[in-house]
């Protein structure tokens, strides 16, 4: 799901840094906020580091192939913690792998990061129904697939309306609604993975969940 250097014009990759510079600064005022800001930078690490190494799992999809993004399940565990987590996993993917590519960092953590705090806000919503596991679990099902949806989403506008006129415009739409199907698909997998995880540290460690 990564945009590539050369893709987009330069005042969409400007804009793009512009919004990751005002959201990493924004989820960093809020972490600060917390009573110890320090305590969760482990756990932050520890997800930052699973979502870099996701990337370098491609699933085969027909004619295409789609990778795990984990950033629903990210925002679920990590809150505000996630999208400084995001860019960071980003630019060593970019640096080391050439998965997406620096001119273009700020616009994939937007379409990734963004995602991962509505994900946290959905599953946030869970307080609505206390003590009701079964509500947690359709609010968390609900974070997981609607982050990588709606980053699947942003990734298609983005692609869709910045097609260069030297390709073939045509099978270009294509293969990006082609993805798009992929990612949609994967985004259910993505939820019943982020329920299963959710219960599963609810019974073990439910002080994991804290910031969420």
């Amino acid at each position: 799901m990564h945009i590539l250097d050369g893709f987009l014009p330069a005042k969409v990759c400007i804009l793009g840094y512009g919004i990751t510079g005002g959201m990493t600064w924004y989820s960093l005022y809020r972490i600060n906020r917390e009573t110890n800001p320090q305590e969760n930078i482990p756990k932050a690490s520890l997800f930052t580091s699973a979502f870099f190494v996701a990337s370098l799992i491609n699933i085969p999809l027909g004619f295409t192939s789609v990778h795990l993004v984990l950033n629903g399940l990210m925002g679920v565990i990590l809150g505000f913690y996630s999208f400084p987590a995001i860019l960071i996993g980003l630019f060593f993917q970019a640096v080391m792998f050439g998965h997406g590519g620096l001119s273009t960092l700020g616009v994939n953590a937007v379409m990734m990061g963004v995602p991962a705090l509505l994900a946290y806000g959905i599953f946030k919503l869970r307080y609505l129904r206390k003590n009701n596991q079964v509500w947690k679990n359709i609010f968390a099902f609900f974070a997981g697939a609607g982050g990588l949806g709606l980053a699947a989403t942003i990734f298609v506008i983005l692609t869709i309306t910045n097609i260069s006129a030297d390709l073939n415009v045509r099978d270009e739409e294509i293969a990006i609604y082609i993805a798009l199907g992929g990612y949609l698909i994967q985004a259910i997998i993505e939820g019943i993975f982020t329920v299963m995880l959710v219960t599963f540290v609810d019974r073990v460690k439910p002080e994991l969940l804290e910031n969420s």
